[in-house]
């Protein structure tokens, strides 16, 4: 019980850090969550985050939110769902509400101005790194390479569900053909009738 716990509240905290460091968004997040979660606590492989991170994309919802659900639930089910869900969330929720409060007074503020343009081109250099990092697990044979440079243009005139949907069709339809072409290969190298015939002679003499 006590261990049980211990590793809920390990997830909580977690991402109780993480939280009040997503400026810029979920994807801002990315490379925090895989540090603390692949790197630091061997709890997930890469493979399984970013696999995570392509889930979280395609359904509704604030990507950093949903990144820490699923991986509260893969590492402690129902109960590590809640936790990150929750942690990710609370420090979250009283930055926005005070800064929602204290708004109209630093709106004007030219050094607040300032640091929040650096903190804006500082997450282009975050999200940037963890595309870059998603790449290298992401991008594994051809297939995936060409959807990559097909999906990047793509985003600029089509809707993102659209280019996941798309997508998932084209690995769909790419597995299948990949299946199709070793049983026949698999088939071709088969023993002819001959070859039996010849085979079931040479075991009877």
């Amino acid at each position: 019980m006590y261990r049980q716990w211990k590793q809920l509240w390990d997830i909580f905290f977690v991402f109780f850090k993480i939280g009040p460091t997503t400026f810029g968004g979920g994807f801002a997040m990315i490379p925090i969550i895989e540090k603390e979660i692949v790197e630091k606590r061997k709890w997930l492989s890469k493979e399984e985050i970013t696999d995570m991170f392509a889930l979280s994309q395609s359904i509704p919802g604030a990507i950093g939110v949903n990144v820490a659900t699923f991986i509260g639930q893969r590492v402690n089910g129902l109960k590590g769902a809640l936790a990150a869900m929750i942690g990710i969330s609370f420090p979250t929720f009283f930055i926005v509400l005070l800064l929602g409060l204290a708004y109209f007074s630093m709106a004007d503020n030219q050094l607040l101005e300032a640091a929040f343009i650096s903190i804006r081109a500082t997450i282009v250099a975050l999200i940037a790194y963890a595309a870059i990092n998603i790449v290298k697990t992401a991008a594994v044979d051809k297939m995936t390479v060409v959807l990559m440079l097909i999906g990047i243009p793509a985003l600029f005139f089509l809707h993102p569900i659209l280019v996941l949907l798309c997508g998932a069709i084209v690995g769909v339809y790419s597995t299948y053909v990949k299946r199709r072409r070793m049983l026949q290969s698999n088939k071709s190298n088969l023993p002819t009738s001959t070859d039996d015939k010849s085979i079931k002679r040479v075991k009877g003499l």
